[in-house]
């Protein structure tokens, strides 16, 4: 069920200048009316940002320095993975914190951009208390007590909210934010476009004159190191096909975790396939990303189903992800794991249980070992 919840709550209901929350004409406005008594403000996202993230962050750090003055400190939980997401940082000189390296403090705000707390998608301490949460994620987090609280599920990225929070106050980004906002938008709706709300075409829409077309060719383009491809070729090796509708591929060790991801889209594609699912260890956790044909396909409750009390998971209609923390990374142990999520996957898509096809068959698997 999509939910647009927005709004900033304190004590006495009031906002900006002690004016009544129904009274503020814009969400922006709720947002700067809460953070004046703070001196700086953090922003946080999940972990291993990706470019809604890191877009969302330097949009939000742009309007509060033009509006509020206020400092602030783009933070990174976990490793950039993505070598689009490397570059993007590289390329727009995003300064980012990681996440271990700050030093809370009460006078300064948090928020929790692209994710939301006691979701597990974070690693910011339980003791520091959270300001405010802006996110486009159907998963539902902890938002009781949160003053502010915009979360837009009918919205395809949360950088289109910081968009828009910069057009209701009427500034335009620099170049760089413009071309960081746009590529959030743009990567996260990216092969779905029934997922783009109205606000995310008028968000690029008014972007994309202000990017930096360059910047944005090198980041989309971004160069791919030789581990990307070696954990290709081993989940290719691995992969089945059941019921001729399903694709589920076991990438054994990831060098990072995002390429669950990439491989489970690139499966996608494959002709006849609704559903793909890659998993594969990243340190001591199993990630899960699985990807649907179905406009409507409620990926992220499906996931949920799938993963349940074994870990955590979260998503979209056509597209989810989640990790399962593993005691024991050896390979039985993992096996056994999956078989878990395999069966798990068939049952809740209704698919009768029965051995998979093998996507590349054993004897030119072995044809080519020899070659």
């Amino acid at each position: 069920m999509e939910r647009s919840t927005s709004g900033y709550r304190n004590g006495n209901g009031s906002g900006r200048n002690g004016a009544s929350t129904r009274a503020i004409a814009c969400r922006s406005e709720a947002l700067l009316a809460g953070l004046q008594r703070f001196r700086g403000v953090f922003l946080v996202s999940h972990i291993n940002p990706d470019p809604d993230s890191l877009g969302s962050m330097a949009g939000l750090a742009w309007l509060l320095e033009h509006t509020l003055g206020k400092p602030t400190v783009l933070t990174r939980d976990g490793i950039l993975g993505r070598a689009e997401n490397r570059a993007m940082v590289e390329c727009l000189n995003l300064k980012l914190l990681p996440i271990e390296e700050v030093q809370w403090s009460r006078d300064w705000a948090l928020i929790m951009v692209d994710s939301q707390p006691g979701t597990g998608r974070h690693n910011v301490p339980e003791e520091v208390e959270v300001f405010g949460v802006i996110d486009h994620h159907e998963t539902l987090g902890q938002l009781r007590g949160i003053p502010f609280v915009d979360v837009r599920a009918d919205v395809g990225a949360t950088c289109t909210i910081v968009a828009s929070y910069l057009q209701e106050q009427n500034i335009q980004p620099s170049r760089a934010v413009a071309t960081a906002l746009f590529y959030g938008i743009e990567s996260e709706i990216n092969g779905y476009p029934r997922e783009a709300s109205a606000l995310d075409d008028v968000a690029l829409e008014r972007l994309y004159p202000l990017v930096d077309k360059d910047l944005l060719a090198r980041i989309r383009h971004a160069r791919l190191p030789l581990a990307y491809f070696e954990a290709l070729l081993q989940a290719l090796q691995d992969t089945f096909i059941y019921d001729g509708r399903l694709i589920v591929s076991w990438a054994d060790e990831l060098p990072q975790p995002e390429l669950a991801g990439e491989i489970a889209d690139l499966l996608l594609r494959l002709e006849g396939i609704e559903w793909s699912l890659c998993a594969g260890v990243y340190q001591d956790r199993l990630i899960i990303s699985l990807r649907t044909a179905h406009a409507r396909g409620k990926a992220g409750v499906v996931l949920q189903q799938v993963v349940g009390e074994l870990g955590t998971a979260g998503g979209h209609d056509r597209r989810a992800g989640g990790a399962i923390p593993l005691l024991n990374i050896s390979s039985t142990a993992v096996e056994k794991v999956c078989g878990v999520l395999r069966k798990r996957l068939l049952q809740v898509l209704r698919m009768d249980e029965c051995r998979g096809q093998r996507l590349v068959r054993r004897k030119e698997l072995l044809e080519n070992l020899q070659a």
